[in-house]
């Protein structure tokens, strides 16, 4: 099976207006810029879009909000973006805000085949409204389900052409758990090798779980907020 693709524009095929994608990244750390610019220019719409944030008003998802491609958003942080605010405050953009560390399990369960599990995270919140409660230990938990996506687009380090994949620091956060949960599986590497460079001994995705990959180009790794220590 080849899954090498020449570029963004050709691996995002079969995207189509409607679907469900799961994005990686932290912040603006490990996201996949090059299939974001793809899905911009492809102009699909109607989006339902997983992910940890929703960029910043010129970068990352927030290129996709700004064309008004995205329909509903599930995110745990959005705090960075004026036009996600100005989008859920008017009632056209869908937005299901969930805990930071529910976002991940939730995602992990619906690679493991898991259909849902209990967390306390949000009881006592709107997060556990219309929501099963159990107590385990004499605390209370909430039910929450499992997710998985039309397409998964993850962004890695390094990645081989069996699509073995290597994550960077932060960027592990969220790429890795999204990786396994979608039906299929995009990946975009700064550095695409053959078989066997990679030491198995850190890989973090097995290729069994990458459909496509391709060689990306161009990240710019732009950082949401800059503190220096002014000089003395």
């Amino acid at each position: 099976m080849n899954k090498v693709y020449k570029n963004a524009s050709e691996a995002i095929a079969g995207i189509t207006d409607g679907m469900t994608l799961m994005l990686g990244g932290f912040g603006l750390c490990g996201i996949p810029e090059n299939c974001i610019t793809a899905l911009v220019n492809a102009g699909i719409t109607d989006l339902t879009c997983i992910s940890n944030n929703a960029g910043v008003d010129d970068f990352g998802l927030g290129l996709l909000l700004q064309k008004k491609q995205i329909r509903k958003m599930i995110s745990s942080y959005v705090g960075e973006n004026a036009e996600f605010e100005r989008q859920m405050l008017s009632g056209e953009l869908e937005v299901d805000l969930v805990p930071q560390g529910s976002l991940a399990a939730r995602c992990y369960a619906g690679g493991a085949g898991i259909p849902a599990f209990f967390t306390p995270a949000g009881y006592g919140t709107e997060v556990a409204d219309g929501k099963e409660v159990r107590m385990f230990d004499g605390k209370p938990h909430i039910l929450e389900s499992a997710m998985t996506a039309d397409f998964a687009i993850v962004k890695a380090w390094k990645g081989d052409t069996n699509g073995n994949l290597i994550f960077k620091g932060t960027a592990r956060n969220f790429n890795p758990v999204m990786a396994m949960a979608g039906k299929i599986t995009i990946a975009e590497v700064e550095e695409l090798v053959q078989p066997g460079e990679l030491d198995p001994n850190f890989i973090h995705t097995p290729g069994v779980f990458v459909q496509r990959i391709i060689q990306g180009v161009d990240y710019e790794k732009r950082i949401e907020q800059r503190t220096i220590t002014p000089k003395a």
